[in-house]
């Protein structure tokens, strides 16, 4: 019943010359029955299919994407009340804590629910931005999949408190591809960021920021063999808007073209 996962970066840098800088998560996980129990660096749990996706297998993202720290320290218990439904509860560092501000939390609270045609990401999360001051989500994500077809949307509204709680912080990302066969995959993607809350307790869309994303691209996988999975992929997208944030790669009129490949290497079952 006991299990763990680590996933290490060669290639992110140390900023605070520690280990655990380029460490995404490792964590001890033990399941008891329908309950689960797991402590360590993981993935801050936050909904949304876009979040929740490797970051290999995305090109272009939100603004959202591009500026939350996702990996923190801390535990989660989680209880699966169906077969296809589970609630997790999560308590860990804040993604905004700072050398100075080290003692801020998050508390999260997500389901996934797996329902044949329609999957779902969703949580509520209370996250402090500064000692003592929260910034609230909502993060709704929903995939739905039909055939060969799968759409991905995601709705995040943000606020914090003295400032309209609804839709004056929100983000929202769709994808929507279409597999004609096995090795191909034809996607189109857009996202939308806005934050007109006045209110500076959103970390990751500046307030003044109203930024749009508009694009798509192609991946091709010629091998079926999993453990040795190849892919070339190529894709556009295309940027407007003003992003308060001028350090941010996606900027007004910004057009972004990559081409890449991945090869998926099991190094532990290589005789394979």
């Amino acid at each position: 019943n006991l299990s763990y996962s680590w996933r290490q970066r060669l290639n992110k840098e140390h900023s605070d010359r520690t280990f655990f800088d380029a460490t995404d998560w490792v964590y001890l996980n033990y399941n008891i029955g329908q309950w689960s129990i797991a402590g360590g660096k993981q993935v801050v749990a936050i909904g949304g299919w876009e979040y929740d996706r490797a970051p290999i297998d995305l090109y272009g993202c939100s603004v959202f994407w591009n500026n939350i720290p996702c990996y923190e320290i801390g535990a989660s218990a989680g209880y699966s009340f169906t077969e296809s439904d589970k609630l997790t509860f999560q308590f860990c560092e804040s993604p905004f804590y700072t050398r100075d501000n080290r003692d801020m939390y998050s508390y999260n609270l997500l389901w996934n629910g797996n329902h044949g045609w329609f999957n779902a990401i969703y949580s509520i999360n209370m996250i402090e931005y500064l000692p003592g001051r929260f910034i609230n989500y909502i993060a709704l994500g929903n995939k739905f999949t039909v055939d060969k077809l799968t759409l991905e949307l995601d709705l995040m509204n943000r606020a914090s408190r003295r400032q309209t709680f609804l839709l004056k912080d929100i983000s929202i990302m769709g994808e929507i591809s279409f597999r004609p066969t096995e090795k191909w995959n034809i996607f189109g993607k857009m996202t939308y960021d806005v934050n007109r809350s006045g209110s500076d307790a959103d970390m990751c869309v500046l307030p003044g920021t109203e930024m749009k994303m508009i694009g798509g691209g192609l991946e091709f996988s010629p091998l079926k063999n999993r453990s040795h999975a190849l892919r070339f992929h190529a894709n556009l997208f295309y940027s407007w808007g003003k992003n308060a944030n001028d350090a941010d790669l996606m900027q007004n009129k910004t057009t972004i073209f990559d081409i890449g490949v991945k090869w998926n290497m099991n190094l532990l079952s290589f005789k394979r």
